[in-house]
Formats: C-alpha cells, sequence, structure tokens
C-alpha cells in the first residue's frame, strides 16, 4: 500500500479516536456541573460504554498495519509524521495491552468513586469512600500487570502522565526541591516582617467575582467564543478541542483571592487547549505535551504572572472599583497579601511557597498505596502523621486532610507529581521568556500579556507532542529540568516581601 495512503489512512482513524475522546470528555465535564445526582448510574453506564469503544478503536489491529507501513517509508523522515507515528505507537501499543473488560471496570469504577467522594467529603466521612478507593487500587494494580509495570506500578501511572518518568527520579527531584525548600518556608517563618490576609476577609458577592475573573482572563487571552466558565466543587478546565474549551472555578463569597486564582490556574490551561493547532485536531501534534508541561501553563499564569507587583498594578485599580472593601487596603498591602506564606491543611488555596510540600506528601502517601506498604483503612492516620511531620499540625477533619483532592476518586494515581514538576517548568520557562522577551514587568503593568501568551504558544502550545516533555524543556530553555530556577523565583519573593 502507497505510504502517504496508509498515512492519511491512519489520520483518518486517529481522528475518529479523538472524537470519542472528545465526547467523553464533554460527559465528564457535565458530570462535574450539571449531572442530576439521581443520573449518577447512567453516566458511568455511558462512560464505560464509550471507554471501551475508544479502547476497541485504538487497538483496531488495522492501525498497527498502517504504523508499520508509514513508519518503514520515507514519510517518516519528516519530524511532524515521526511525532505522530512515535505517539500513535505508544497508545496503540499501551492499548493492546489492556483487556476491554477492564477498561469497562476502570471507568464504571472512576464513575462511582467519584460520587462516593463528594458524599464522603460533604459529611466528612472517609468509611463511605474506602471501598471505593480499595477498588480502585486493585484495578490500578490489574492494569500495571497487563502494562508489565509489576516490580514498580507505580512508573505505569508516571507513564501515562509524563512518558518516561520514573519513580526513581520523580523522588530524587522532589527531594532536591525539598532540602532548599523548608529553610526556605522557616525563613520566612522567621521573619519580623509579617503579611495577613486577614484584611482581604470580608464580603465579595459571586456575581461580582465572576464579571471581574471573566474580564480578567479575556485580558490574558483566553477566548469566550471558544470557551466558557463555570462552578464546580473542584476547579478543573476541560478541552474538547480547540475550538471548544472549559474552564471551571468555585466562590468562596468572604474571600475573594481562593476564587480569583483558581480561575487564572484553570485559564493557563484553557490557554494551551485553545493554543494548539486546530488543523492537527486527533493528532499528537495538535495535543498538548504532557501532565507537567500543562501544569507549567497554569502554574505560570497563576503564580508567576499573575501574583506579580506589576500584574495588579493594572489590575488592582478595577478590583477596587468591583470589590468595595478593597477601597481602604493600598495596593502595595493587597500585593503583600497576595504573596503571604503560611503553612495551611488545604492544597488548593496553599501559596506558592509551601504548595509543592503538600504535593511531596501525596506523592509519598499514593506510592505507599501502590507499593502495598500502605491499606487504605489506614490512610486517614497516615495523612495525619505525614502532615503533623510536614506541616507541624493534624488536619481537623478528613474533608480537610485525606478527603480534600477529587483526584484519587477517579483512581488518578501517579498526577500529583505534576504539578510540583509544573511548578518547575514554569520557573524555567519563564526566566527563558524575559531573557528574549526584555522586560515583561513593564509590559504587565500596562496589561500587555500578549507577547508572553504568544512566546508560550509558539515555544510550547503549537509543538504539540513534537517532543517529549524533557526534550522540550531542552528546546526552550536550553537546560534539563532543575528545581533551582524555581527556588531562585521564590527567593527572590522571599527577599522582597520577608527580608
Amino acid at each position: 500500500m502507497d505510504s502517504k495512503k496508509a498515512y492519511q489512512e491512519l489520520l483518518s482513524l486517529e481522528r475518529t479516536v479523538g472524537l470519542w475522546t472528545s465526547v467523553d470528555a464533554v460527559l465528564g465535564w457535565d458530570e462535574s456541573t450539571y449531572l442530576p445526582e439521581a443520573a449518577v448510574g447512567l453516566r458511568g453506564e455511558q462512560k464505560a460504554l464509550l471507554a471501551s469503544t475508544v479502547h476497541d478503536l485504538v487497538t483496531n489491529p488495522r492501525i498497527g498495519d498502517l504504523l508499520t507501513i508509514v513508519q518503514d517509508s520515507p514519510l517518516a523522515t519528516d519530524e511532524e509524521v515521526a511525532a505522530n507515528l512515535r505517539e500513535f505507537r505508544r497508545a496503540h501499543d499501551r492499548a493492546t495491552k489492556l483487556p476491554p473488560s477492564l477498561v469497562h471496570r476502570i471507568a464504571l469504577a472512576s464513575t462511582r468513586g467519584r460520587e462516593a467522594w463528594i458524599e464522603a467529603r460533604r459529611r466528612s466521612d472517609y468509611s463511605l469512600f474506602q471501598p471505593h478507593l480499595e477498588s480502585l487500587l486493585k484495578l490500578r494494580h490489574e492494569e500495571c500487570s497487563a502494562l508489565g509495570f509489576c516490580e514498580n506500578p507505580y512508573d505505569a501511572m508516571l507513564d501515562h502522565y509524563e512518558p518516561g518518568t520514573r519513580t526513581q527520579g520523580i523522588a530524587g527531584i522532589l527531594d532536591a526541591l525539598k532540602r532548599e525548600l523548608v529553610p526556605l518556608i522557616d525563613r520566612v517563618r522567621g521573619s519580623s516582617q509579617k503579611s495577613s490576609l486577614e484584611a482581604l476577609k470580608a464580603h465579595y458577592p459571586v456575581e461580582s467575582q465572576y464579571e471581574f475573573g471573566k474580564a480578567t482572563v479575556v485580558a490574558l487571552g483566553f477566548d469566550l467564543k471558544r470557551g466558557r466558565i463555570d462552578t464546580t466543587t473542584h476547579p478543573f478546565c476541560s478541552g474538547f478541542g480547540p475550538m471548544d474549551v472549559r474552564i471551571t472555578t468555585r466562590y468562596d463569597t468572604t474571600f475573594f483571592p481562593s476564587s480569583f486564582y483558581s480561575l487564572l490556574h484553570e485559564a493557563g490551561h484553557g490557554l494551551y487547549e485553545q493554543g494548539l493547532k486546530e488543523e492537527k485536531f486527533g493528532q499528537p501534534m495538535g495535543a498538548a505535551c504532557s501532565t507537567a508541561i500543562h501544569e507549567s501553563q497554569s502554574r505560570m499564569w497563576e503564580n508567576l504572572v499573575g501574583r506579580r507587583h506589576s500584574f495588579w498594578q493594572h489590575f488592582y485599580p478595577k478590583a477596587q472599583k468591583v470589590f468595595s472593601p478593597l477601597q481602604s487596603i493600598s495596593g502595595d498591602e493587597f500585593v503583600r497579601a497576595m504573596n503571604h506564606v503560611e503553612l495551611s491543611p488545604i492544597r488548593v488555596e496553599a501559596d506558592e511557597m509551601t504548595y509543592n510540600l503538600h504535593i511531596i506528601l501525596r506523592f509519598e502517601l499514593e506510592r505507599a498505596m501502590l507499593d502495598g506498604d500502605l491499606h487504605t483503612r489506614d490512610l486517614p492516620g497516615a495523612w495525619n502523621e505525614k502532615c503533623k511531620q510536614i506541616f507541624g499540625f493534624t488536619p481537623p477533619s478528613d474533608a480537610l486532610g485525606c478527603l480534600q483532592d477529587v483526584h484519587w476518586s477517579g483512581g488518578d494515581f501517579g498526577y500529583f507529581p505534576t504539578y510540583a514538576l509544573g511548578n518547575m517548568y514554569a520557573a524555567q520557562f519563564f526566566e527563558a521568556a524575559e531573557r528574549e522577551l526584555g522586560n515583561l514587568d513593564a509590559q504587565f503593568s500596562q496589561g500587555q500579556f500578549g507577547q508572553l501568551r504568544e512566546w508560550l504558544r509558539r515555544k510550547i502550545h503549537c509543538q504539540g507532542q513534537r517532543y517529549i516533555a524533557s526534550e522540550l524543556c531542552q528546546k526552550v530553555t536550553g537546560l534539563e529540568l532543575s528545581h533551582e530556577a524555581l527556588i531562585r523565583h521564590l527567593t527572590k519573593k522571599c527577599d522582597t516581601f520577608y527580608g
């Protein structure tokens, strides 16, 4: 068969996979936003059916035949074609190792687990969720065994989000980060220059928060003609394709920054999704590089941009017009509060400096569960003990402890480390952007975010999966991933606000 015709057929088949995956994402978004409580059972069956359908499509022997034809042809020397072939082969090989019945059971258990988690979190009753977590762990172990990661099942989970990444490497880079992070946090805690969030605690109407947040993310470049903003329990972003990207947040009427920064975070994800090449939909060249690279975009806009003095030079006068409690707070006082450092029990509300300690806690616990060193019935006690070791306190309830995150309810083990990797990638990318674009603070203070956005689009978004994450980092920054840029950023912040 002619290799060009084979490649076009392959692209057609994979676009069909992309469309079905997009349909599944729509159902997932609806499940987290507007699904009636009584419809959970039906939604579980719908998603399980879709998961089985996608699995059947990806494991189609015809895809394997077409891959062989194209890989043995001159077409494979083209860089974009080679990237597509690499990732098509990876997905095909991984999927063919998984029994269809296992794929169906995982999808069903994930939906049921999420609903059980919501109720358990609401009632702060871990016992309602524990059987579901146990079931999901067993299913993931089956998956790891099928994939061939029997010795270290956590490697299989990491490989799903960060291809080629292994547990030992992640542990090493997190240990290096922790060694320099803890003394920096201790320095902040011992500083006489204290900041406080108390001045920001007031009444902030949801409608006003929504309008201000929407105006801000639009100013950053999020296109509402190709996306929307909704409310949910746990903020997330869903990209159904470059022309349909949904972001969500949740609102606290007594503390404006909570919703605002979760929205900036999800808008960062949304900008990445909207920056992917529309014509490459269904291809690896039209998909995000990795989960950690995706997180780098959200963390960059949330923290490296959204907490800067220059950012608020532009937006704070607008915020003061919308929120009357801010009219009595100076811009400098507000920015200091936005960069407040305090050890707290909630990951999504943690400040930029202590956030990675939350990731390290979860990384260590989920590794222990997957390795069989920690039984799910003992998770609350293990969580509280480790929280005491790392943060110096015990969470007041399981809702504020081991039940606070949605990830384990879907069996998404191995996801948490991507947040810390994303923080490191973000700092390294931002340094590279400043070297190439010049004084970004001068641009931000004038409300100009286009140069950074387009730099990210050109250097990262439009690259799709041309490179794996480690290669992309080298291409963009000239360096391997390291914790050093993040530590430099946090140290500078410490010097600025804590002396």
